[in-house]
């Protein structure tokens, strides 16, 4: 219903975009996913994809004749003009869900998928606060919050205190925040991290399938423009020694945590390269035309409430990249 509901407008606009662009690549990115019944009640929807939505697009996808890549081979891609239309889809910090719904997703349509792994995640040393903070939000009537009882009678009730409290914690005393909240409303703060969080086991798993790429993404997800160039050297190199130790790989790809232009710069890339990847993917929109700067790549990310095909029609068209850098939005 959706791929032939959308065709209407997405088709057009594609056809014009392979006469004016030619060769193009196309990288998106997500973090988490849901099933289509329980993402309409989540207080913070919009982090997470429809995975009904995300089937209907892998399909239409493969119907329209795009071929799916990892960034490895997108990397190589961008250095040939008859390289053709290819999307690469990855997933940034890594959460249970990545090797739930996402991974056996994938291989159901055989295309690759690459993971940009937290490496604090699955060490247990990053807090999760935003996923314990929405899974108490998303199975209680009340919480407290401080001094304040937060009654939670509606699923707006939900979202509402979901984006207020999580804005009020934002910035560096956040694990502060949510440790006294879990102490506040008896949450267990340890079961509450692996009920969300990718495991060592789970990604050793999902390194063993030809269909997965393994990235990394920091350890502690920090805005590397906002470090020293030795504490962000550090992030990213300690990210990916440890990727390498723990999983027997080399990684050679790197998403930063906070990818637009104001987040990361020409010191960041250069210190991707220093730290020994061959890629650092931003979150800037636009595509991968041939010449593109490997450590700079563009991505863009799949809002969950964006679910339908015109939207995506946009992002393979380039044409969201362009808006955004017209409308200083880079």
């Amino acid at each position: 219903m959706l791929l032939a509901a959308a065709s209407t407008v997405a088709v057009p606009i594609a056809k014009a975009a392979d006469r004016m662009l030619g060769p193009r690549g196309c990288l998106f990115t997500f973090h988490r996913a849901a099933p289509p019944d329980r993402w309409s009640r989540l207080p913070n929807r919009n982090f997470y994809i429809d995975t009904a939505f995300l089937d209907e697009f892998l399909t239409y996808l493969r119907a329209g004749g795009w071929q799916m890549v990892t960034v490895e081979e997108a990397v190589r891609r961008s250095a040939n003009a008859e390289s053709g239309r290819y999307v690469n889809f990855s997933i940034d910090d890594c959460y249970r869900d990545s090797y739930e719904l996402l991974a056996p997703l994938f291989r159901r349509h055989d295309a690759p998928l690459t993971l940009y792994v937290t490496t604090g995640i699955p060490d247990g040393t990053l807090p999760l606060w935003w996923a314990g903070l929405e899974d108490a939000l998303l199975d209680r009537d009340r919480v407290c919050v401080g001094e304040e009882r937060i009654e939670l009678a509606s699923w707006d009730d939900r979202r509402a205190a979901y984006h207020s409290i999580a804005s009020s914690w934002d910035g560096p005393d956040a694990a502060t925040h949510y440790a006294a909240f879990c102490r506040a409303n008896g949450i267990d703060r340890e079961a509450m991290h692996w009920k969300h969080a990718i495991s060592w086991d789970m990604l050793e798993e999902l390194a063993r399938d030809p269909l997965i790429e393994i990235g990394a993404h920091t350890i502690n997800h920090p805005r590397l423009s906002s470090l020293d160039s030795a504490t962000a050297l550090a992030e990213l190199e300690q990210s990916r020694k440890r990727l390498n130790a723990r999983l027997g790989l080399d990684v050679r790809h790197f998403a930063f945590p906070y990818g637009r232009s104001g987040d990361c710069g020409p010191r960041d890339f250069e210190l991707a390269r220093q730290a020994g990847f061959h890629s650092a993917a931003t979150s800037r929109k636009g595509l991968v035309l041939r010449g593109q700067d490997q450590f700079s790549l563009p991505r863009n990310t799949i809002n969950g409430a964006h679910r339908n095909l015109a939207a995506m029609a946009m992002h393979l068209t380039g044409l969201t990249g362009a808006a955004a850098r017209i409308v200083g939005r880079v």
